[in-house]
This record gives structure tokens, sequence and C-alpha cells, in this order.
């Protein structure tokens, strides 16, 4: 079997893949304007990286066994990314918000040149409700793909 015919790949990536489009409409169903380049952007409802590796976790313990190898170093893996989201990439968010307001600040009361004023990007974690969100979807994702296709 290659990488384009593994159930496993086409857990992870289909869920990467889905959760990144999905965070348009709902992005737009918060904001009723659209915002299309969610699509390539990190951050956002679900996150795509915990969903990422719910699938790839949850297939490798469908296909290989919940006490494999693979599946522990899988599920350890899992953990950093999610915690990673949702502790130090929200947090450098944060950062930027608080970061960007001083430079908003300081162009109103002239203190900086236009031209010199760069904003950081604000949303690069998630909070934990995204990560939860995105977390369920590649295990469900997973389990789908199980379903449809129970060997590997």
């Amino acid at each position: 079997m290659n990488f384009f015919s593994s159930p496993i790949a086409l857990a992870a990536f289909g869920a990467l893949f889905l959760t990144q489009l999905l965070k348009v409409p709902i992005d737009y169903l918060r904001k009723k304007k659209w915002n299309w380049s969610l699509i390539i952007n990190s951050g956002g409802m679900p996150s795509s990286h915990s969903a990422l590796m719910g699938a790839v976790t949850t297939a490798i313990g469908l296909y290989h066994g919940w006490g494999s190898p693979v599946f522990i170093l899988g599920l350890a893996i899992t953990v950093i990314v999610v915690y990673d989201a949702t502790g130090v990439r929200r947090q450098a968010g944060l950062h930027a918000e608080r970061i960007n307001d001083i430079v908003r600040e300081a162009l109103a009361h002239r203190n900086l040149p236009e031209d010199e004023a760069k904003f950081l990007r604000e949303v690069i974690g998630h909070s934990p409700t995204e990560a939860a969100v995105g977390l369920l979807f590649g295990v469900v994702f997973a389990i789908i793909i199980w379903l449809i296709f129970p060997t590997a």
C-alpha cells in the first residue's frame, strides 16, 4: 500500500482539508463577512491542526491497534500539538493583539510614521473550544473512513 491509497493518510489529510474549508462558513456566520484567507491560514474554528492529529492518531489506533507503539507515539504528538495550539501559539496571538493596539495608539498620536507601522498577525493559536472541536472532528472523520475502508 502506498501513501495515496492509505486510509490513514486519507483520514489525516481529509480531516485537515475539510476543517480548513469549514473555517470560512463558520467565520461568516459569526462576522457576516467572507474571509477566504482562512482556507490557508492557521487559527480559527475548528482547529485543523487538532483535526489532523486527532484523525491520524485515531486511524492508527483503529488500523494498527490501541497498544501499538505507533499509536502511542501519535497520541503523544497529538497532546503536544493541541497543547501548543491552545497554549504557546494562543499566547503569541494575544501578545500580537496588544502590540497592534500599541502601534495603533502610536499612529493615532502621530508618534509613529505610517510607513513604519507593521501589524502582527493576531489569530495564531486556538481557544480550547476550537481545539476540542477540531480534535472531535478528526476522531469522527477517522472513524467514518475506517467504516468505509475497514482494512488497511
